[in-house]
């Protein structure tokens, strides 16, 4: 099954705004390692004097918080950077597990999509 060309510039565009949300999601609560170029929670820190020990709390809380979001969309935004990559090399809607056409209603749902429903959630 070959996607219409429609489909994928309409896909595309979706796929472009997505990521570009994400960088700017990640961006806000997070920062890039200058060595990996992977993403990591942060927080706002306190430079100069010693801070508030109530600062601290919030600093450690907003971190906790962070990390586990920062991971999460970071993996969303692979999955959207793959997605365009595999549009460029022309292998777009294949699922990875079996090699089959993932179906247009699910890419249409989740552009993103790696697999076909059969293969979803392993």
């Amino acid at each position: 099954m070959k996607i219409p060309q429609e489909d994928i510039e309409e896909l595309r565009g979706e796929l472009e705004a997505e990521r570009d949300s994400l960088e700017e999601e990640l961006a806000s609560h997070g920062r890039v390692q200058n060595d990996t170029g992977e993403w990591e929670g942060a927080s706002i820190g306190f430079e100069g004097e010693e801070a508030d020990p109530n600062d601290v709390a919030d600093q450690i809380e907003e971190l906790a918080t962070n990390i586990p979001l920062v991971k999460e969309l970071e993996g969303r935004h692979t999955d959207a950077i793959d997605a365009l990559e595999k549009m460029d090399e022309g292998v777009y809607g294949i699922c990875e597990e079996c090699d089959e056409p993932i179906d247009l209603d699910r890419l249409k749902a989740n552009p993103s999509a790696r697999t076909c429903i059969k293969h979803a959630d392993r």
